[in-house]
């Protein structure tokens, strides 16, 4: 029962970690430093900190069904429209194509090259770093936007050349845990004059195919051979992480429509000091 009380607080970890900007996989790496599994086979965890991020992506499917799915079944949705075009919803199929194109430059190099960045990179000092480099950023870039209005401001106005430069930001969080795939996605989007909201939802949405890329690679490295237990934890993760993931999901996009995102900069660069002290001091 210990057990699945860990895998609880992983899906709790992960379903806020993996939406507010503070890097979801730098935290699971940091809480198996304290709670790691045990009677699991070996590179379970590396497998199922991954996997259990299928839950979060439910969430986002779940709560932004309307702006994602691409298909126009009804007829009211199909009104002055002939043709096969008519059950296709042009611009949500534009948006998808923007997504594939972001998503290209972190899917290459997710594949050729993901075992030599977890060997690497995959530990608490530079979990600590990318924190602290990252919260920096978010608080300089918001400090030089202040008073500025932003080029874009819907979803529509997204360009394939922003679409494949935000995806290129996307890359560093592919390379470096502690950035936050959605941290690095938010800060490229600002950097080049992207709203708040339309960086945020854009990020969510970039995140279904590479999520469940990531999640398929994983699973096919780890094997199917899961035992009852390993099963059992990861069923719990999942279910976990998509229930606090509606609830975050939900408080982010009313937050970010009166707030900035300086405060999670302050977190990420505590959080990485406090990180580092203790690494250093009692490891």
């Amino acid at each position: 029962m210990f057990e699945f009380l860990k895998a609880i607080i992983y899906g709790i970890v992960e379903g806020i970690t993996e939406w507010l900007p503070i890097s979801s996989t730098g935290h699971l790496i940091l809480v198996e430093e304290f709670l790691p599994f045990q009677g699991t086979s070996e590179g379970f965890f590396d497998m199922f900190d991954v996997v259990i991020q299928l839950g979060a992506i439910l969430a986002v499917v779940v709560l932004f069904w309307s702006k994602i799915w691409p298909f126009a079944l009804s007829k009211k949705e199909r009104e002055g429209k002939t043709g096969f075009m008519s059950f296709i919803k042009e611009d949500i199929m534009s948006l998808w194509f923007k997504i594939i194109v972001a998503c290209v430059p972190a899917a290459i190099i997710g594949l050729l090259f993901d075992d030599v960045f977890e060997a690497l990179f995959y530990n608490p000092v530079c979990v600590a770093i990318a924190l602290i480099v990252f919260g920096i950023a978010f608080i300089v870039i918001e400090n030089r936007n202040k008073g500025r209005s932003a080029k874009i401001s819907d979803l529509a106005e997204l360009t394939y050349n922003t679409a494949m430069l935000i995806g290129l930001f996307q890359l560093i969080a592919a390379v470096f845990p502690g950035t936050s795939r959605s941290g690095a996605t938010i800060v490229g989007a600002l950097l080049i004059g992207v709203s708040r909201t339309v960086a945020a939802e854009f990020t969510f949405f970039l995140a279904i195919p590479v999520m469940f890329g990531a999640s398929l690679l994983k699973i096919v490295k780890f094997g199917f051979d899961f035992t009852g237990l390993e099963l059992g934890l990861l069923l719990v993760g999942v279910v976990v992480s998509f229930a606090v993931s509606m609830l975050v999901l939900r408080f982010l996009m009313g937050y970010i429509k009166k707030h900035d995102f300086k405060v999670f900069g302050w977190y990420r660069i505590v959080l990485g000091i406090v990180v580092l002290a203790y690494f250093f001091l009692f490891k």
